[in-house]
């Protein structure tokens, strides 16, 4: 996190069990599912670009 994040915010992300995918959850409520770890958190920390 930068010092320009607001407390606060949640970010989770599970591991899908059989798979290789990560289903992530961001703090707004936006939900996405990738396999890579990366693209997932430059997902979550692109807000609000990708998420619709």
């Amino acid at each position: 996190m930068t010092g320009s994040d607001t407390p606060g915010k949640v970010y989770r992300i599970h591991w899908l069990p059989g798979t290789d995918r990560l289903h992530g959850t961001c703090h707004c409520g936006a939900e996405h599912t990738a396999q890579d770890p990366v693209e997932m958190w430059d997902w979550m920390l692109s807000h609000p670009e990708g998420h619709q």
